[in-house]
């Protein structure tokens, strides 16, 4: 898998959208080598339009002008892989084994790029790459040949990605904003509902936009889809990769092992239809049509207006 072009598929989503769970959907096929958490490979140099609205650590990443190769290493921020290797005690995901060194990794990466032009994408591959190589206890079956990573939002910068990867996509998830917001509600410092809502408007036209601008390059599935036949969707989809489908496809896992529950990984916990309505349908009598009224130029685009209907008449 170190050999050969650098074929790639990024996942993005708002929160609470479906991001974690169709990573963890992905994981157990045995085609791809799926990142272990979210990527996070924005660097605190990423500045621009966007930067009030959105975390730099989500972002396609920027490299300083005068760094040199270690120094991009560590300018990748991917904070919750390296908080689970060089402070375990502090990570969610403490109670999963993981046998990855950060020096090690480093220095793969650091190995990865000489010869090479120091270009974004040779620095993101190398980064993936470098994951893959020195992951000692990831379960393989040797037949990985595209790297899976996932990074919320990072679909605003779809445009960046298939530009700087030749062989790269971006897979972008969608669900619908009651459900998502109702989730977002459950964080321990929860986004306003405006606040909310303008991340979720914003990413779902970046996600339209570009997959006009880059057919074939850019697509979008909703999660109302995948949680009814993994299998089918996200097996449609790899097939425009190259990817034969998989039954691994129907429950999510980590580390191939798999998983009972999405959490921690999101704050979706089962992804089923039933547990989406039902979510959605905590939110108040006054949220439901705010949430309709912000969202409402998007809605019929990616099909929620049955959706909405269902809603208002349960209210």
């Amino acid at each position: 898998m170190a050999n050969g072009d650098f074929h790639f598929v990024m996942i993005s989503a708002m929160y609470e959208n479906g991001g974690n769970t169709t990573q963890r959907l992905l994981d157990g096929h045995p085609e791809l080598f799926s990142y272990p958490f979210e990527s996070q490979p924005g660097t605190k140099y990423v500045l621009d339009h966007l930067t009030s609205m959105f975390p730099v650590k989500y972002r396609w990443p920027v490299f300083a002008l005068s760094a040199e190769i270690e120094q991009d290493y560590d300018a990748i921020i991917d904070e919750e892989c390296k908080v689970r290797i060089k402070t375990p005690q502090s990570s969610k995901f403490r109670d999963y084994p993981m046998q990855l060194d950060d020096k090690e990794r480093k220095a793969a990466f650091v190995r990865l790029m000489q010869g090479k032009p120091r270009t974004r994408g040779n620095l993101v591959e190398a980064f993936y790459r470098a994951t893959a190589e020195t992951w000692k206890d990831a379960r393989r079956t040797g037949r990985e040949w595209v790297h899976v990573g996932y990074s919320p939002i990072i679909g605003v910068d779809a445009d960046k990605i298939v530009k700087d990867l030749e062989h790269g996509h971006v897979l972008h998830i969608v669900r619908n904003p009651w459900s998502a917001y109702a989730d977002t509600k459950k964080r321990a410092v929860p986004l306003s509902l405006a606040h909310y809502i303008m991340g979720w408007c914003i990413n779902q036209q970046a996600a339209l936009t570009y997959t006009e601008m880059h057919p074939g390059r850019v697509h979008v599935l909703r999660f109302e889809d995948i949680v009814v036949d993994p299998v089918r969707v996200l097996g449609d989809f790899l097939g425009k990769v190259g990817v034969k489908s998989s039954i691994s496809l129907a429950r999510p896992s980590w580390n191939g092992n798999p998983l009972e529950q999405v959490f921690p990984w999101g704050t979706i916990r089962n992804p089923t239809s039933e547990a989406n309505r039902a979510t959605a349908e905590e939110l108040t009598r006054a949220e439901r049509p705010e949430i309709y009224n912000r969202t409402r130029p998007l809605l019929n685009a990616l099909g929620y207006d049955s959706f909405w209907d269902t809603m208002r008449r349960a209210a």
